[in-house]
């Protein structure tokens, strides 16, 4: 009997598998990784839409909503035309009220419109609350007005009829906060029962 240490080491007394076997494995193994990763990567993909791209303010809530002339910037583009507007406006009127204030005042009403718009949108959606400004402005127009129609009756106007339109554009803003913050809470609570985050 020859000896078995000589000559080297010795064959492995372990059965090798076919290779049709072995291939048959092989590929078991690998569809099986496969799905793994697949699986994987989809609840990567998950995670990675549920986070939020950019800046996200906190105060928001889900997607912004689209404006009915989307793609189209037409709301930023006249907050951008308007301030430049304005400023061009301002530098006009160094040189009296008639070469740069109708440029002032179309400045402004452009950023107005723009600025309304946007917030209103977002407000109304139940994105983002903008209850203060949507309130605000109505109020500043009905106590600017007023002191108008005084001033043309009575000029200069006495400080205590600068209060006086007060009474009537208080109570104007408290109603205007009071409904524009319930309708915002409205919207926001239909968003968070449509699953937005």
């Amino acid at each position: 009997m020859a000896n078995r240490s000589k000559g080297g080491p010795g064959r492995s007394r372990k059965r090798r598998r076919s290779g049709a076997t072995r291939s048959g494995a092989t590929a078991s193994v690998e569809r099986s990784q496969a799905r793994a990763e697949s699986r994987g990567e989809s609840a990567a993909k998950r995670r990675a839409d549920a986070r939020p791209r950019g800046f996200k303010d906190p105060q928001s809530l889900g997607e912004r909503p689209d404006a009915p002339w989307h793609p189209f910037p037409l709301s930023e583009l006249l907050i951008f035309v308007g301030a430049i507007a304005t400023v061009v406006g301002l530098v006009k009127l160094k040189h009296g009220l008639a070469s740069g204030g109708a440029t002032l005042i179309v400045g402004v009403v452009a950023v107005l419109v723009g600025t309304v718009e946007f917030s209103f949108r977002e407000h109304r959606s139940g994105y983002r609350s903008h209850t203060i400004l949507l309130a605000l402005l109505p109020t500043v127009v009905l106590y600017t007005g007023t002191l108008l129609v005084i001033a043309a009756f009575d000029s200069p106007v006495p400080v205590g009829l600068k209060v006086a339109p007060l009474a009537l554009a208080l109570p104007l803003f408290a109603l205007l906060f009071k409904v524009l913050r319930g309708r915002f809470h409205d919207a926001r609570r239909e968003r968070v029962f449509a699953g937005e985050k």
